[in-house]
């Protein structure tokens, strides 16, 4: 149990938890991970029979973290010491354990909350609008990404190697568990309205974008790739239709102002997919990816020599287009063009040129990274 001047509630929390761990049985502790409470939680966590772990280091991460590093069990149910949770019904997060899941999620939505246990904003827009981005943004199953009171083996805890240290921890832990392939499960739970006298450490908001940011940082595929594609494929299209000459749609006449911004969505749609391989090669090397998969497959066969073939081949180009370009200048002598026609042999001509050169300097930037890769510890040997 995380806490933070929780000295109202922890007490029943632990009394409860420690009650179920006699009715049923179980051989087990009650772990207080106390982040700086001013309040005497400390005591009141340890008059009730908790063993209570000093984390000094602030943030709803660090205490879970430090909680996790000090628990002495095969498994772990993790849930807030406010009273919003029931520490009597955790055998249906054991069971799924017992069976080998590795992470069991609790969910709200499944099992009920009570009325005043979640802000309106949250309960009907913010969470559920980011759980269906992580959802779709990481192939999780899960329904509730946001759900504070969840069970997993100890092992997989450490293996996932959790790293943030605010609230964000909660969803790494899932997001890390979906990249993983571990075994996930859901059982229902019930909220109620947590007992504190003060206001909730949840800002809507600011805790709101922190999510997105951490949905974003952690899938380079929609932050980079997805984007990057899009723009490559509407940009080759569309200027590959009006390259001939000007088009109609209706009464609408695109020329080559059109054919401009075509040829700058391809030059970011590119951009895009190279930062895509940068970021993916980054996140491996830091952690945050496991190892494997077609992304490191591609990274480990791509050269140096690749990309300065593939750039000085648009480069040359790029060139040959711009020596066309200022021959038919030549030919009336250096004087008025037709801005149309000149404009469409330009254009692509430039964007070669840009396209060759982004490959050139990103391919040398690339090959920096794998020098990195390669000298990483043995991340990619680990087991899975």
């Amino acid at each position: 149990m995380p806490c933070l001047d929780e000295a109202r509630t922890v007490g029943a929390c632990v009394e409860q938890a420690r009650r179920f761990l006699d009715e049923q049985g179980i051989r087990g502790e009650v772990v207080v991970a106390d982040n700086g409470s001013r309040d005497g939680s400390q005591q009141v966590a340890r008059s009730r029979g908790a063993r209570v772990v000093s984390v000094a280091e602030r943030g709803y991460g660090a205490a879970l973290a430090g909680g996790i590093r000090a628990a002495r069990g095969r498994y772990i149910v993790m849930g807030d010491s406010d009273g919003s949770y029931d520490w009597s019904n955790v055998m249906p997060f054991l069971r799924l354990l017992r069976e080998r899941h590795e992470l069991v999620m609790g969910n709200r939505y499944r099992g009920g909350i009570r009325r005043g246990a979640m802000p309106f904003l949250h309960r009907y827009l913010g969470n559920p609008f980011l759980t269906a981005v992580g959802r779709r943004f990481f192939g999780s199953d899960c329904g509730d990404f946001y759900c504070g009171q969840r069970g997993f083996a100890r092992e997989a805890a450490l293996r996932m190697g959790l790293r943030s240290q605010g609230m964000e921890f909660a969803l790494e832990m899932l997001v890390k568990a979906a990249l993983l392939r571990m075994r996930v499960a859901e059982v229902p739970i019930t909220l109620s309205p947590d007992g504190r006298d003060g206001p909730s450490h949840l800002r809507t908001w600011h805790d709101g974008w922190r999510s997105l940011r951490f949905f974003l940082l952690y899938s380079p595929r929609w932050l980079f790739l997805y984007p990057g594609l899009l723009l490559l494929g509407v940009g080759l299209l569309v200027g590959a239709w009006l390259l001939p000459g000007p088009r109609f749609v209706g009464s609408v006449k695109l020329d080559v102002h059109t054919l401009l911004y075509c040829s700058t969505a391809v030059s970011i749609g590119l951009q895009l997919a190279v930062f895509y391989l940068f970021a993916k090669a980054a996140a491996i090397v830091a952690g945050l990816h496991p190892p494997g998969g077609p992304a490191e497959r591609m990274i480990n066969d791509l050269r140096l020599e690749h990309g300065l073939i593939a750039g000085g081949l648009f480069v040359l180009g790029g060139l040959v287009g711009s020596v066309a370009a200022t021959a038919g200048w030549a030919q009336t002598s250096f004087g008025d063009l037709d801005p149309f026609r000149v404009m469409r042999l330009a254009i692509p001509s430039v964007l070669w040129l840009t396209l060759g050169f982004q490959l050139i300097c990103s391919s040398f930037y690339f090959n920096l990274l794998k020098a990195q890769w390669s000298q990483r510890s043995p991340l990619a040997e680990s087991p899975r």
